[in-house]
């Protein structure tokens, strides 16, 4: 990111990209209808748009620039966050272009380069491109190869070519180290951008916020002070259609591995020197790898896994996650993952990290908490058994906001403590409107900023813990699988994980 952008970031000053055409490979799925177009409406109502801009679709289906347009035009009804106003959509409308083509095959990237050089004049886009990649990750590489040999990636002429690519960024560090190595040879490292779209939630981007701008709480951010860190995305949902995919991946490469990985990177990382890009991401790289891989004997004492059997969720019968469609009658696959992990730095040495996510949980949560030490008690001896520590939450999803808790005297004649919470949320902004969690990565990569983007040494450093235990999974499968019911917050392994250590998991009231 460069220096401009970097003070366009911290100030906060919103400017409509620069002129470009954004090209969605895969356009016929879900992700383009659901999210990227929603999400491209909404920074066009919100002037974050420029007048230059083209979207062209590129996928297998055979259909026209007017079908797709008419296509989009029913899915926006369906799937805008927002009432859509006529004008504004037949502006984006009128910029939508489809080309039929085939993922692996020269001429159809002979035939993208026509259209662009046509769609470039017409709409004024300056050779700026922005190549999406919402297809599976077997096209990642093969995309990235037919970009270069047909000349679509050169930045010679003048305009920038970047390229955003989805996850699943490889399945275990050998498979990471060969896709990045792959793209390296045809892309620079500043043209690529691994997108999370976790790091697009309001929260998380608040996260370095609310520890570099408030002096209160950065001199008490660290092992003196902080007894444990606690990380938790909890779903109430199964795999839905999602079974073949699933399948393949589990909780731990689903959602710890990338997301949860990268939470915890931005609350345990040292101040950057400035929010240029490679400044924070520099950071984020030194926490990850400061996280020692466990070994094997580790990963039996210090990590669990579940699989949810048939109960009761929001008051709903829920199946089995063997019993989901296409799912196997005898899958070994985790949908529950719990993990206590040690950050081995000066900061954070003996301070443990406790990370956990599932599916078919009681409740939907994303939350941070972080616990910090208790005080000494002798001040109240004999006037109460146990002061609780004081908490910060930190809640990403679905009610975004902070929480402090403290102590305070309940008034009467005795001393009689409560907790009281200091709480915060986004609702108190005002009312907001509804996003897609694409807006904001959308304009970033537009404008050149990386910062919220996956880095090929971050990707390899998160691959680096999380491999060694996907390994011993692998060679000692699971013998109680299921573990816990739907409904539940997983199996009681995972409580006894912390319990160990005389903590507990902290449950929102």
């Amino acid at each position: 990111m460069s220096a401009a952008v970097a003070t366009h970031a911290l100030a906060g000053v919103a400017r409509a990209s620069g002129p470009c055409t954004i090209v969605i490979f895969g356009a016929a799925g879900d992700l383009t209808k659901r999210k990227l177009v929603p999400a491209l409406y909404n920074l066009l109502a919100n002037g974050l748009l420029p007048k230059e801009l083209a979207v062209v679709g590129v996928a297998r289906k055979e259909m026209g620039h007017e079908q797709f347009r008419e296509d989009l035009t029913r899915d926006m009804a369906e799937f805008a966050t927002r009432p859509v106003d006529p004008a504004l959509w037949a502006q984006l409308r009128g910029a939508l272009y489809y080309m039929p083509g085939e993922f692996a095959e020269g001429p159809s990237y002979r035939a993208l380069a026509d259209l662009l050089a046509d769609v470039g004049r017409r709409h004024g886009t300056g050779g700026n491109v922005l190549f999406y990649l919402a297809v599976p990750p077997e096209f990642f590489g093969e995309i990235a190869r037919q970009l270069h040999a047909a000349g679509l990636a050169d930045e010679t002429d003048g305009g920038w070519r970047r390229v955003i690519i989805e996850k699943p960024f490889g399945r275990d560090l050998d498979s990471a180290r060969a896709l990045n190595a792959e793209i390296a040879r045809v892309l620079d490292e500043p043209q690529v951008y691994r997108i999370d779209h976790y790091l697009g939630k309001e929260t998380v981007q608040n996260i370095m916020v609310f520890r570099f701008a408030n002096g209160l709480f950065e001199p008490i951010w660290n092992r003196r002070y902080i007894d444990h860190v606690q990380l938790t995305v909890a779903e109430t949902v199964g795999v839905e259609d999602r079974g073949p995919y699933y399948e393949t991946a589990g909780v731990l490469r689903d959602m710890i591995q990338n997301h949860m990985f990268q939470l915890l990177a931005l609350v345990a990382m040292e101040p950057p020197g400035s929010f240029d890009a490679d400044a924070v991401r520099d950071e984020k790289v030194k926490v990850l790898k400061s996280i020692r891989p466990l070994q094997p004997e580790a990963v039996l004492q210090r990590t669990v896994r579940g699989q949810y059997d048939r109960g009761v969720v929001n008051g709903k019968p829920a199946p089995a996650y063997r019993a989901e469609s296409k799912v196997s009658p005898t899958s070994a696959t985790e949908t529950f993952a719990a993990l206590k992990l040690d950050v081995e730095n000066w900061r954070w040495a003996g301070v443990p990290f406790y990370v956990r996510s599932g599916k078919r949980l009681a409740h939907r949560s994303t939350e941070i908490v972080i616990q910090f030490r208790r005080p000494p008690l002798l001040l109240f001896e004999g006037a109460i058994d146990e002061i609780e520590p004081n908490r910060l939450v930190l809640r990403i999803q679905p009610d975004e906001g902070i929480e402090i808790q403290m102590k305070a005297k309940r008034p009467g004649p005795t001393v009689s403590l409560e907790t009281v919470k200091l709480d915060f949320s986004y609702r108190d902004f005002g009312e907001s409107s509804a996003a897609t969690g694409y807006e904001r990565l959308l304009y970033d990569a537009m404008i050149g900023d990386g910062t919220l983007f996956h880095r090929s040494d971050m990707v390899e450093a998160a691959w680096r813990i999380a491999t060694p235990i996907l390994d011993v999974w692998q060679t000692l499968p699971p013998r109680d699988f299921p573990n816990y019911p739907a409904g539940s917050m997983g199996p009681a392994t995972a409580d006894a994980l912390i319990e160990r250590d005389g903590r507990k998991w902290w449950t929102p009231a």
